[in-house]
């Protein structure tokens, strides 16, 4: 089986709803699965450790995890135009991965969440690309053949998928031109990752 590592950061679930999309996409193409992780919050002080398992929702990753899979797709919230620090930080401390290359040629793609129409989706998503070609990746986007990416009025880019969260809105719903484009990054990251792990045995 081939597998996509659906790595994301999500405060108040909207994020964690666009991962969730895409890993639907991703395993709607045969023989790839999709292994949805988290990570934990960072704090500005470190007394109080965090549970080794989260309370609810997926577990958090290992950079193992990264290492195994047959490609990536890593969401974040926004903050001021960038991904969130507890993102960052466990990205910041896969270096290793980076000095065996254990993540060159495989494909990733990127996903965020903001709340308001304007608030860094776009630079967000192109920021969170840079670690990734640091580490030899490469990178799917969402073509303008898709009609959801020229019809969408909320989230959406030709960078990655993207969710306008309405502030207060519990349970998170995207949208579905959203839903669409998530599911259609799933499904293309999981067509380019099988076809590069077929190139890799050949």
């Amino acid at each position: 089986m081939t597998e996509i590592l659906v790595l994301y950061y999500s405060r108040h679930g909207a994020t964690a709803e666009v991962a969730r999309h895409i890993a639907r996409g991703v395993e709607s193409v045969q023989g790839v699965t999709a292994k949805l992780r988290t990570v934990p919050p960072v704090a500005p002080t470190t007394s109080v450790a965090e549970p080794a398992v989260p309370p609810s929702g997926p577990p958090y990753a290992t950079y193992q995890d990264l290492e195994q899979c047959d490609g990536l797709a890593l969401g974040s919230p926004t903050r001021f135009g960038n991904m969130a620090a507890p993102l960052k930080y466990f990205l910041d401390g896969s270096s290793s991965l980076w000095l065996n290359g254990a993540l060159d040629r495989k494909p990733a793609a990127v996903f965020t969440s903001t709340s308001s129409m304007h608030g860094g989706q776009e630079s967000t998503l192109l920021t969170m690309m840079v670690p990734l070609l640091h580490h030899g990746m490469y990178l799917v986007g969402l073509p303008y053949t898709a009609p959801a990416l020229n019809r969408t009025r909320t989230g959406g880019s030709p960078y990655g998928a993207s969710h306008l969260a309405v502030a207060g809105a519990a349970p998170p719903k995207l949208s579905e031109d959203e839903r669409e484009l998530a599911q259609l990054l799933g499904r293309r990251l999981a067509e380019v990752a099988t076809a590069a792990r077929a190139m890799r045995n050949a």
